[in-house]
């Protein structure tokens, strides 16, 4: 996951090195040899019950796997349709992609604290160099955290295991109106009150300092130990 922070600025990276070597994964392609062995194409057939069906490259064979599709209601082989089922077909088919794609897009990057904590940072994007540096200036000030960098979505199980481990999770975003947050909450059906908002928004990038700053002041507030009950400090 990027942001308009990353989008929009200049930032130095090692030069692309490219290999004619490299193999990429086109996904599930039919090619011309399975068709003229007769195995079955419908742009929208589930054939596995991932929820992603096989599709066909233009001019893959002369007279097999062409289709034509629309934005409307199809069927399974692409042909329009009105029918109640084929509607529901489509629909059930793309929540089942949803949930195979949870697995297959970068999964997040957990980051321990020293000791088993009560609290944990959620964060992505144009705020990762800050975090990073903030993670080491709280554990400076004796604040241990747990983070979590999103790197895609849909989310992964990942991001319910961290928020499940922890009492409190900061979501540490670029933005007035927490989004990500948002996001998190309306897709995970996580309660909004375990959730607290880290929010930068005044035109400039966020630095550690603010996030350490942020952090520090809500848990000085709540006057809460960071080292989770049990553990020795």
């Amino acid at each position: 996951m990027t942001d308009l922070d990353i989008g929009m600025n200049h930032r130095l990276c090692d030069p692309l090195v490219w290999s004619d070597k490299k193999q990429l994964d086109r996904g599930k392609v039919m090619t011309a040899a399975d068709l003229d062995a007769g195995k079955e194409f419908g742009r929208y057939l589930d054939v596995d019950g991932d929820g992603i069906p096989y599709r066909t490259y233009p001019g893959t064979h002369p007279d097999k796997g062409a289709y034509f599709t629309r934005g409307t209601t199809r069927d399974a082989y692409a042909r329009y349709s009105e029918a109640g089922p084929d509607y529901i077909y489509n629909v059930q088919r793309l929540l089942t992609k949803f949930e195979t794609a949870k697995e297959l897009v970068p999964q997040p990057i957990v980051r321990a604290g020293a000791k088993p904590t009560r609290f944990g940072v959620i964060y992505y994007g144009s705020t990762s160099p800050a975090m990073n540096e903030a993670f080491e200036d709280l554990k400076g000030q004796g604040i241990l955290v747990d983070t979590l960098r999103i790197r895609a979505f849909p989310f992964s199980a990942t991001v319910d295991k961290f928020i499940a481990a922890h009492e409190t999770v900061f979501v540490v975003e670029q933005n007035r109106d927490a989004q990500l947050r948002t996001l998190i909450t309306t897709e995970q059906e996580v309660n909004p009150a375990k959730l607290e908002p880290i929010l930068h928004y005044d035109g400039t990038p966020i630095t550690a300092r603010f996030i350490t700053a942020a952090i520090a002041k809500h848990i000085a507030a709540h006057k809460v130990s960071p080292i989770k009950k049990g553990q020795a400090a």
